[in-house]
C-alpha cells in the first residue's frame, strides 16, 4: 500500500502539470531527515562510512530556515520510480528497533521536505514553497514496552520532544507572548509552519485494543487540544523578478505546509500510527491545553472531521 508521501507527491505532480499550461516552470528538490535523541541525521546519505557531517538548524539572511549539510535530491513529482527510490533509501537509514509491544518501532521523528521554486516569465514572478511531511514517533510507556538501556533512552527522548510539542501548542492556543520553539529540535525546525507562515494538518492514530485505552484517551485529549489552536492565515512568498521585491503578504520565508503523523499515538502497540514507506504521514494542527471532554464526544468529533477530509 502506498503511503502519504508518495500520494502527496503524486498530487503535487498533477498541480504542476496543470499550472505549467499557465506559463509556470518548476524546480523541486527533496530532503529527508530524522531526529534521533535530539540529533539530526540525514536519511538520504549515501552510506555510514567515513565521518558524518554535523547537521544544524540555521536561518539565512532572508529569514528562511534550513538544515546544514543535508543531501538534496532533484525530484520530478510525476516520476513514480524516482519517488520510490527516495523512500527506499530513507527506509534503510531510519532508526527502528524491537520492543515488547512492537516488532518494528520507530525510535525517531522523521521529516520529509519538498522544496519548491516556481517561475513565471510572463508575470515576472517567482514563488517559493515548502511541504513538510512529518512522522512523529509515538509516545511510549516504558512499563509496557519493556525498554531498557538504549531503547529506554530513546523512549525518554521521544516523550520529551512530544511534551515540548504539546507545550508549544498550549502556548499558541493561549496566545502567549513567548512560544518555546527552541525547547526541542522538532519544534524549532517546524517553527515557520506553526507560527502563521503556513498551513498545518495533524492526524492522530489510535489503537483499538482495550489494553491501550489509557494511551488512546490521552491521544484524543491531545488532538482536541491541538484542534483549538489558531495559527492564522498562511502567507505566500511571491517575488517580483524585475524589482526583486516581494508581493503583499510575502516575507521571504515561502509558504509552508506541514503534515505530521501519529502524534501521541503510542508506538508500543500495533496500529498505533500510520506508516508511509520510510515514514511520513499526517496530523489539523491547532493546539492548546488538554481538553476534559468525554472520550465518546472526542471520538465523534474526530470521526466527523475525518469524514469531511476524506470527502474532499
Amino acid at each position: 500500500m502506498r503511503g502519504i508521501i508518495p500520494r502527496a507527491i503524486q498530487q503535487v505532480g498533477v498541480y504542476k502539470t496543470n499550472l505549467e499550461k499557465d506559463g509556470w516552470t518548476y524546480n523541486m528538490e527533496v530532503s529527508f531527515l530524522e531526529i534521533y535523541n535530539e540529533t539530526i541525521k540525514d536519511l538520504l546519505r549515501d552510506g555510514d562510512h567515513g565521518e558524518k557531517p554535523k547537521h544544524e538548524i540555521k536561518v539565512d539572511s532572508n529569514g528562511r530556515r534550513y538544515v546544514t549539510e543535508l543531501v538534496m535530491k532533484d525530484m520530478d513529482p510525476n516520476d513514480e520510480e524516482q519517488v520510490e527510490s527516495v523512500m527506499r533509501q530513507a527506509a534503510k537509514h531510519r532508526s527502528v528497533a524491537s520492543t515488547d509491544m512492537n516488532a518494528v518501532s520507530s525510535r525517531s521523528h522523521s521529516v520529509f521536505t519538498l522544496h519548491l521554486t516556481a517561475n513565471n516569465k510572463k508575470l515576472n514572478q517567482t514563488l517559493r514553497g515548502k511541504l513538510n511531511l512529518v512522522d512523529l514517533a509515538g509516545s511510549e510507556r516504558i512499563e509496557r514496552s519493556g525498554a531498557t538501556g538504549q531503547r529506554q533512552k530513546e523512549a525518554v527522548s521521544i516523550n520529551k520532544s512530544l511534551s515540548s510539542l504539546t507545550t508549544v501548542f498550549t502556548a499558541i492556543g493561549n496566545k502567549s507572548s513567548h512560544v518555546p520553539f527552541r525547547d526541542s529540535k522538532l519544534t524549532y525546525l517546524l517553527q515557520p509552519s506553526l507560527s502563521g507562515d503556513g498551513k498545518t494538518l495533524m492526524m492522530v492514530n489510535l489503537s483499538p485494543t482495550e489494553e491501550s485505552f489509557g494511551e488512546s484517551l490521552c491521544s484524543l485529549r491531545f488532538a482536541s487540544a491541538v484542534n483549538k489552536c489558531e495559527l492564522g492565515k498562511p502567507k505566500k512568498s511571491i517575488e517580483d523578478n524585475d524589482e526583486g521585491s516581494k508581493s503583499k503578504g510575502g516575507e521571504g520565508r515561502g509558504r509552508t505546509t506541514t503534515t505530521a503523523a501519529g502524534a501521541r499515538a503510542s508506538s508500543t502497540r500495533p496500529g498505533a500510527r500510520s506508516r508511509t514507506g520510510a515514514g511520513g504521514g499526517t496530523t489539523p494542527a491547532k493546539g492548546g491545553s488538554r481538553s476534559r471532554s468525554s472520550p465518546s464526544k472526542l471520538r465523534t468529533t474526530l470521526e466527523k472531521k475525518s469524514s469531511r477530509l476524506a470527502g474532499r
